[in-house]
């Protein structure tokens, strides 16, 4: 006999009928390519077919590519090649395709958002979400954390292997091309190298947004992650109430974490001294910008989202829902369409999570939940 779960006990109830229908300019992924290039010569032809229509679908700028435009680098080889990208459409292609899956992938790290299944079937080629089903934003901060139960327990999707997983899959697809022969060797190698330095541009220039910084502090910002892995701080939360930090190096060390309390819970005397000395540090690095509290205010809580999707959200308005009451589920709408708006009378939306909303079935789900 299976033992009762949460998950035995739901799969032996009544389950109403779903229809579900996702809306994309395109839903050509990785592994639309990558299928046919496994299945040997005679489909190759196929591979160049769908690169053909992506380009003159969705990519019109790169057929129209002037070879007078000059689109050569250097690569990062001892040799110092150097790749031509007016001479190879397909290579030009490439090389947007993973600069825009760089982007995407810094702006998920950025939010706190784990996809949770970073296959390459599962990866837009236009830089897009798409098929995120047991995905999930964080709460408590937990660089580990990965929403999809099948992926226990290596984690390999999980929230901070995402930017490796987003260059494995342009491993994978440069490879498919390499088949195909739309690209040689330098030419992959470049357009991974592209997607590093991309996402790595991407990723600091909104960490150093998030914090209302002048320009990237990377050890300042390495020691925030610490501490916030440490006493598992909600993370969005936490970015939001940091904008009320004042850039005033006279406060007492006794109110310095006043504006974070309400994230700063149940620690101890010990970690309340690593904070306030990362908390002082910060305040300096402020000060030092220049830039007055209300201006820096503004342009954090622009990156910084009040009001994410929590699984725990979703499942209220699911079990209303259920009993024929839909209220929920478009107050959540409503909100997430403006996530970086105060919306006066719902701030309950962007209270920490309660102790149920921890439990398996609502913090993860399986890929068939």
């Amino acid at each position: 006999m299976l033992p009762v779960t949460c998950f035995t006990m739901a799969m032996q109830r009544k389950n109403l009928v779903l229809l579900f229908a996702e809306l994309h300019r395109s839903f050509l992924r990785f592994g639309s390519y990558q299928i046919h290039a496994s299945r040997g010569k005679e489909d190759l032809e196929i591979v160049r077919a769908l690169a053909d229509y992506a380009i003159r679908h969705h990519f019109p700028h790169i057929e129209n590519m002037n070879k007078s435009e000059g689109l050569s680098f250097s690569t990062g080889d001892e040799d110092h090649s150097v790749v031509d990208l007016t001479s190879n459409k397909y290579a030009a292609w490439t090389v947007e395709i993973a600069e825009r899956t760089a982007s995407m992938i810094a702006s998920w790290q950025g939010v706190g958002f784990t996809h949770g299944v970073m296959n390459t079937d599962n990866m837009s080629i236009l830089g897009l979400t798409i098929d995120y089903g047991p995905f999930g934003f964080l709460d408590a901060f937990d660089p580990s954390f990965t929403p999809n139960t099948t992926d226990l327990p290596g984690r390999r999707y999980c929230f901070a292997n995402q930017p490796d997983i987003g260059l494995w899959n342009i491993a994978q697809f440069t490879a498919t091309l390499s088949t195909a022969k739309l690209i040689d060797n330098k030419e992959a190698d470049y357009a991974m190298e592209r997607y590093g330095n991309k996402f790595m541009d991407e990723y600091q220039a909104m960490m150093t947004r998030k914090l209302g910084l002048p320009k990237y502090n990377k050890q300042l910002i390495s020691k925030l992650l610490n501490n916030m892995a440490v006493d598992k701080v909600d993370y969005t939360n936490f970015f939001r109430l940091l904008s009320n930090v004042k850039a005033d190096p006279n406060i007492p060390e006794d109110e310095l974490l006043v504006p974070l309390k309400a994230v700063l819970l149940d620690i101890g005397q010990e970690r309340k001294e690593a904070w306030i000395s990362w908390v002082q540090t910060y305040v300096h690095e402020l000060a030092a910008s220049g830039i007055s509290d209300e201006q820096r205010k503004a342009q954090m809580d622009s990156v910084n989202p009040k009001y994410v999707l929590r699984n725990y959200l979703c499942q209220t308005a699911i079990d209303a829902a259920e009993q024929g009451d839909y209220s929920e589920v478009r107050r959540l709408l409503k909100l997430m369409e403006r996530p970086y708006d105060e919306h006066p009378g719902m701030e309950k939306y962007a209270r920490l999570p309660p102790a149920w909303a921890y439990r398996p079935g609502v913090c993860m789900l399986s890929c068939s939940s």
